[in-house]
């Protein structure tokens, strides 16, 4: 029969004058209390919690998740003593995962056994989000350390300049900034500077006038205009061409702007918030990049870390990037544990982004729910950069796998590209016959159709 811990009254009224969601935890990982708070963020109601362990109720596990090298408060508490501050992952009873800053310290019980008194607050979670269904997610140290950092600026109004490999998830970053901003119930527009010509340019960002070209028909907002009173993000600015750097710095100067074609100037009231995968600096030393518009873009500058600077962050991440998977592909696929080590060996110079894509093509050709070692091993050690390092029993079978996610030069596909890939066979497979797709997939048929308009398949 378990052991019984009395809860003095003291505690109990802890625990429900908390706003934030609070759980109390014996040594043994036991939950002894939670207040309405948890409840009703989790969906963990007291009596259904209550008697399990923490592992099993917030993390899904049956293992305390100290035990795949994520950070946990417990060792701090009752090992030394001290309270501890961390991030962790909670899952709620939908299985969703949410980023959260745990605040642990230690309590005493009625019969003076120490016990863990933990305060949730939420740190990013997918409601929190109205541009993308991304959140960031991430334990370590480096990861904790740029969070506090992107809190900063989410304080500030002050421009932004966030740098960073590519794939290391500076749109997220850039949305993080936004949806704890003051800002936050504004709009979030994105300007994508390695494809906008010179001609499109100042039509894009600041509108044009009825008649200001010809041909034109009717007048049309620009993405400032678009914008207003909320943030305007400038993905991979480094790529901007010096003749629409002036332009830009122009408007971040004075405020102002015009329409193409148009007279009346427009007082522009939006935060701006930059990314690069270049040094920038070494753009403007290399006279790439204007000296002027660096001052103007940087005043808080921020560096996301690579995922090799990140490595313990790798199988919470992995986890979260699969479940994004499942629910795109209405699966229910996980990993093995063993998979964990494997996933963490690897370099990744294409980052988060590269994690994605492997899970990706795993959960792709896994013919059961487990996604297991063979199966990461095949498509790891073909990946493009990999070539070299795989085992010669390995690569039929690998490149089997590879050949589908590779374009003619050998490049990795993209997620889209993968995807559409899909949908054309299971078309081809089914005559056209949609409803029939919809049902292989797992979606709605209105699901399918917007999927093939949104992804140009013939």
């Amino acid at each position: 029969m378990d052991k019984k811990v009395e809860i003095s009254v003291d505690i109990v009224s802890l625990v429900n004058s908390h706003e934030n969601p609070f759980v109390v935890i014996d040594k043994d990982y036991r939950i002894l209390a939670v207040n309405r708070a948890y409840e009703q963020e989790y969906g963990a109601v007291s009596e259904k919690a209550v008697g399990r362990t923490c592992y099993q109720v917030s993390h899904g596990n049956d293992h305390p998740c100290s035990v795949e090298g994520e950070e946990c408060p417990y060792d701090y508490v009752f090992n030394d003593g001290k309270a501890k501050v961390c991030t962790h992952i909670h899952c709620d009873a939908s299985h969703h995962m949410h980023q959260v800053r745990v605040s642990a310290f230690p309590l005493k019980g009625a019969n003076g056994e120490t016990l863990l008194g933990e305060s949730i607050e939420e740190i990013s979670s997918k409601n929190h989000y109205t541009q993308g269904t991304g959140r960031m997610v991430g334990e370590s140290r480096m990861f904790q350390a740029c969070i506090d950092l992107l809190d900063v600026a989410a304080g500030s109004d002050a421009p932004v300049l966030l740098q960073g490999e590519t794939g290391t998830g500076k749109e997220l970053a850039a949305e993080y900034i936004h949806a704890h901003s003051s800002r936050r119930c504004k709009p979030f527009q994105i300007v994508d500077s390695t494809v906008l010509s010179d001609s499109l340019f100042e039509s894009e960002l600041f509108g044009h006038a009825n008649g200001a070209y010809t041909g034109s028909v009717g007048s049309k907002q620009g993405l400032f205009e678009l914008a207003e009173g909320g943030t305007l993000f400038l993905d991979e600015l480094g790529d901007m061409p010096i003749t629409q750097q002036a332009k830009l710095l122009r408007v971040l100067e004075s405020g102002q702007y015009r329409r193409v074609g148009g007279k009346r100037t427009r007082e522009s009231d939006v935060r701006i918030i930059c990314a690069t995968n270049r040094n920038l600096w070494e753009s403007v030393m290399a006279g790439k990049f204007r000296e002027d518009l660096y001052y103007r873009i940087a005043c808080l500058n921020i560096r996301l870390p690579s995922l090799r600077e990140r490595v313990g962050d790798i199988p919470v991440l992995a986890r979260h990037l699969l479940e994004g998977i499942n629910l795109s592909m209405s699966s229910s696929y996980y990993l093995k544990s063993d998979v964990y080590g494997r996933l963490s060996e690897h370099r990744y110079p294409g980052n988060i982004r590269e994690l994605r894509n492997i899970l990706f093509m795993a959960a792709t050709h896994s013919d059961r729910p487990e996604i297991d070692l063979t199966l990461i091993d095949s498509v790891m050690n073909n990946l493009p950069h990999c070539n070299g390092h795989q085992h010669e029993d390995q690569k039929p079978a690998a490149m089997s796998i590879m050949q589908q996610f590779v374009d003619g030069k050998g490049k990795p596909k993209s997620l889209k590209a993968i995807e559409a890939q899909h949908i054309k066979e299971l078309l081809d497979r089914y005559q056209g016959n949609r409803k029939k797709v919809a049902g292989e997939l797992g979606i709605s048929e209105r699901t399918i159709y917007r999927k093939i308009k949104e992804l140009e398949i013939g």
